[in-house]
């Protein structure tokens, strides 16, 4: 590929592409000139008048079709912010046209999809890519870096606690509502923040898992059809993973704790401790044979903002690097599929009173 900008196409002109991904694509053309956006589509009218006001130098379209119809011959990729119900179509009609696809999470609703979109992805020749965004949060970078440094050993359990007084709204232009409407959505909090948990824990654990057992609730039955509360337990080869997911908490804030052998980190949003086990004589720590030093610092991170624009830039640049390396369905994708299925089989396990069920490994590609 040449050195010119790559040019983009954003569908969906909601809270996720005015507020994030668009204001970080503009700024990253100013600071690197690598990428422009040259068109917008929208099906709700006062979104693509917003969108134009935003963009005077892009085309605005009233459907995604219409837009690869006109533009896909002088584009590179897509970037896909619809609800999720809507992603696998577009997506593959992108592939199709021979664009690269980057796509908000989940990246399908059905694991069936999913797999179309990677085979769709391989066969054509371009990148497939989900914006797994907590990745590139400066604390999680932070999770890993201690980590990778062997300071709190082998990862044996880990605990991801994300609460949230609300689900996230829309915009008021276009069913503000619509993460709390399955046909929309797909699914409550479990398909809106599970894949951020999950693709963490695979992380930490440096694994898949084999397992999940999961329970949730709706406590507004008569006005949502979608589950505000998720808790699961997720089986992992050498630990577990233990997942809460809530809209219906007092506070806004993620929790997360990182158990080793020798060590462990909390971090509470932006704090994070990291505690190392220091032996000193005997078996056990009850008699004083173990004392811990603690480091304690805050790494800011920006959670409360919803948008989360500081951290796509490292997330394009992700993007960036799979498109160089024609990287078409790489670890990104395929984690991306795997947490699909987690959610699916989680679902399964809350409709059957918590009964575990399995997950296969991803057999469709090498």
């Amino acid at each position: 590929m040449s050195n010119r900008p790559l040019r983009g196409a954003v569908i969906g002109y909601g809270f996720i592409s005015s507020k994030g991904h668009i204001p970080a694509y503009l700024e990253r053309k100013r600071q690197k000139q690598d990428v422009e956006i040259v068109a917008v589509a929208d099906i709700c009218e006062e979104r693509r008048f917003l969108a134009g006001e935003f963009l005077p130098e892009a085309r605005v379209y009233t459907d995604y079709q219409i837009l690869l119809e006109q533009e896909a011959e002088e584009l590179d990729f897509v970037d896909i912010a619809t609800p999720p119900v809507f992603h696998a179509e577009i997506a593959l009609a992108a592939l199709k046209k021979g664009l690269h696809v980057l796509c908000e999470k989940p990246l399908t609703i059905t694991l069936e999809e999913a797999a179309t979109l990677l085979e769709a992805a391989r066969k054509h020749q371009r990148v497939l890519y989900p914006c797994h965004n907590y990745k590139h949060a400066p604390v999680v970078k932070a999770i890993n870096g201690v980590i990778e440094s062997g300071k709190i050993g082998k990862v044996r359990s880990v605990t991801l606690n994300t609460f949230r007084n609300t689900h996230a709204k829309g915009v008021n232009e276009w069913r503000t509502h619509w993460r709390r409407e399955k046909k929309f959505g797909g699914g409550g909090i479990a398909m809106d923040h599970g894949s951020h948990t999950f693709y963490l824990t695979f992380d930490w654990l440096k694994s898949y898992p084999t397992a999940v057992t999961a329970k949730m609730t709706n406590l507004e039955p008569d006005k949502w059809d979608t589950e505000d509360n998720f808790s699961a337990t997720l089986t992992f080869p050498e630990g577990l993973a233990h997942v809460h997911l809530t809209w219906t908490a007092g506070v806004r804030k993620v929790i997360y704790t990182i158990q080793g052998e020798r060590g462990a980190i909390t971090v509470d949003d932006d704090e994070m401790q990291v505690a190392l086990m220091e032996k000193t004589s005997g078996p056990d720590v009850a008699q004083g044979a173990v004392t811990w030093t603690v480091e304690k610092k805050k790494i800011q991170s920006d959670w409360m903002d919803a948008s989360h624009v500081h951290w796509f830039n490292s997330l394009f640049d992700g993007f960036k690097k799979a498109i160089a390396e024609d990287e078409f369905v790489g670890k990104e994708a395929k984690e991306a599929y795997l947490c699909i299925q987690l959610i699916a089989q989680a679902y399964r396990s809350a409709r059957e009173k918590s009964l575990e069920q399995p997950l296969e490994p991803l057999r469709i590609l090498p």
